[in-house]
């Protein structure tokens, strides 16, 4: 079949954090992307606020490069699709996959392969792409270049790569300095025998299999993912796998239940370096964006109107966590400022919008009209929902987080994770009991003589809600953890991880510094002064394991009287600020969260004090 040369797709595909953004831009520097005098922020591709502030991919988003190789001749694109590290997001890179014909698997020099590396090969593996390992970050100190290697072929071993798979071509780089090397360097070291990334170029050139195509095939385009326009409206990017897009074509669309419209192609975009410029033409191998059909979804294909011919819907992984997702119904609703949006109407129309772009995601009907049941990968996926709803100014009342169960034979199975543990030994004793109260079961341990150990455990998903906060104490905060999905298992019985209680405000007005004086020694609390609160509402964490109601907003009473303690001055404890994720962890089953674009509350499912003694007191005696 003949191909095209004068192209190449390619998707980076790495653990969070271990320079894929980084890379993506020395590549775009070097590709003569930027003019000389043009000034260039760090980690351009992470175009999103939100992906800025975590420092980490969220999107997954594809850029151009035009390389000129070193011989002479014409000049090749270099399609790369920047995918997100994190198993959350992973109905981003399984839409990444399907646009490229090879990857490039980066991993670091240090920590190794991860559970996400792992992730993120598997899927690579199962879609039969070839592989190009390139170890950054050789510069590290604590870099163990051979060590790591051979952690890679294992892992390509554990995951059935094929005899091909595994004879992968190895690059040694610092993405950092913009350096490449086919050599190993030192340990340690930035490659020496390069000043530029030109090995990586002409590896991608020689690996990466260029597009093949019918010459006499129908055409058939393939939509991968979806951006919107303030003036062309919904655009469609689609990866063109037979014959020719133009401009003011009339294409048979083809949607997700099998019915076929005839469309027209208004506009015709083709990516270069990280802006979109008209085209009149696409052929076969080329990663396009069109503009001209407003409902059209991921997944879909644009096919020859005499011809019509489907390709396969994008397929994902099970969601394996819940959470509601409902309109505002604290009394302090609408209080925070004018223009936010607190209406049922407005948070379905959103959350549908969501569904279009996002193919990983669900949203269910619940019992309730003003609130919905959102499924997806992972807990940081939701929360990362929530935030962006949060900043477009909608109010929101967030449940605790679930599992997505299963029946398998007759019984309830639940999502599993696999975590990685790295942590220094003396800690080991701790993180061992932290993941028994959590039905954790331990798989290995290596202890890399470094002082380190990595343990791996199979733990069900519920018993890592609330985790990370408590693995950061327990380890002073030098832990490093990392899960993924791992499948079904059958329940795991009943789990307590939150052993404290919460401090309960028992009676709406402002928090008074005298009330907080009082009740600092009773536990954490997460107010301050002249805050308003309600009764219901969640203002500290108990020391003791039952919740209390307390009178937060208590003033002196005022008297002519001389006291002898009137010039004793009390200090005040300054309150834990929890963040969006942190309230989704302490989170209870009796409890759930008022998201406003000002302030995150944690608050009682019912606010009403004696409503809720009624409950316990019935709970007891069932």
């Amino acid at each position: 079949m003949p191909t095209r040369n004068d192209i190449r797709n390619v998707a980076i595909v790495a653990h969070v954090d271990h320079g894929k953004t980084t890379l993506v831009d020395a590549m775009l520097k070097q590709g003569g992307a930027f003019a000389a005098h043009q000034h260039v922020d760090e980690r351009v591709m992470d175009s999103n606020d939100l992906e800025r502030e975590k420092g980490i991919t969220i999107l997954a988003k594809n850029t151009a490069v035009r390389y000129h190789p070193k011989g002479g001749g014409d000049p090749i694109t270099i399609n790369i699709i920047d995918t997100p590290g994190h198993a959350d997001f992973g109905g981003e890179v399984e839409r990444g996959l399907s646009m490229v014909d090879a990857v490039v698997l980066l991993v670091d020099s240090s920590e190794g392969p991860l559970p996400q590396t792992r992730f993120v090969l598997r899927k690579a593996l199962q879609a039969k792409l070839p592989v190009i390992l390139c170890i950054n970050k050789t510069d590290r100190p604590d870099a163990r270049i051979d060590e790591v290697v051979n952690e890679a072929y294992d892992l390509f071993l554990d995951l059935d790569a094929t005899e091909d798979q595994i004879e992968f071509p190895i690059v040694y780089a610092c993405a950092r300095d913009g350096v490449a090397s086919l050599t190993k360097p030192e340990d340690g070291t930035v490659p020496a025998d390069s000043d530029s990334l030109e090995p990586f170029f002409s590896t991608i050139l020689e690996h990466v299999p260029a597009p093949e195509y019918d010459e006499h095939a129908p055409l058939q385009a393939h939509v991968t993912n979806l951006d919107a326009d303030n003036f062309l409206g919904r655009i469609a990017l689609c990866r063109v796998e037979q014959g020719e897009l133009k401009k003011g074509q009339t294409v048979a669309w083809i949607r997700r239940d099998g019915s076929i419209q005839n469309v027209r192609i208004t506009e015709l975009l083709m990516t270069d370096a990280l802006t979109r410029k008209p085209a009149e033409k696409a052929g076969p191998g080329d990663i396009c964006a069109v503009a001209g059909i407003p409902d059209i979804m991921i997944g879909e294909t644009l096919a020859d109107p005499e011809d019509p011919i489907a390709l396969p819907l994008i397929t994902v992984d099970e969601p394996a966590i819940s959470m509601t997702i409902g309109t505002n119904t604290s009394p302090l609703v609408g209080k925070g400022g004018k223009g936010h949006k607190v209406t049922a109407r407005l948070v379905k129309d959103r959350l549908e919008r969501e569904l279009v772009g996002n193919v990983s995601l669900r949203v269910l009907p619940t019992e309730r009209p003003d609130a919905w049941e959102v499924q997806g990968r992972g807990e940081l996926a939701l929360a990362i929902l929530v935030e962006t709803m949060r900043r477009e100014g909608f109010e929101l009342t967030v449940g605790k987080p679930q599992v997505v169960t299963k029946v398998i034979g007759g019984k309830v199975h639940e999502p599993v994770e696999r975590m990685t543990i790295d942590c220094p030994e003396e800690y080991l004793g701790a993180i061992t009991q932290l993941m028994a109260t959590r039905k954790g079961r331990m798989e290995t341990m290596t202890n890399h003589g470094s002082g380190w150990v990595r343990m791996e455990f199979v733990v069900p998903a519920r018993g890592l809600i609330g985790f990370r906060t408590e693995f950061l104490t327990d380890t002073r905060g030098t832990g490093i953890a990392h899960s993924i999905f791992e499948g079904h298992e059958p329940w795991f019985g009943e789990l307590r991880t939150r052993s404290s209680g919460s401090l309960v405000a028992d009676r709406p007005g402002p928090v008074t510094a005298f009330a907080m004086t009082n009740l600092q020694e009773r536990g954490t609390l997460f107010v301050e002064p002249g805050t308003e609160v309600y009764e219901g509402m969640i203002v500290g964490e108990n020391s003791r394991a039952d919740d209390m109601d307390v009178n937060i907003t208590k003033e002196k009473k005022l008297t002519n009287m001389r006291s002898s303690t009137a010039d004793v001055t009390e200090s005040l404890v300054p309150p834990r600020k929890l963040s969006l994720e942190q309230s989704l962890e302490f989170c209870r089953e009796d409890e759930c969260i008022e998201v406003t674009p000002e302030t995150v509350r944690i608050r009682k499912l019912v606010l009403d004090q004696k409503e809720r003694g009624r409950a316990t007191a019935r709970a007891k005696k069932g």
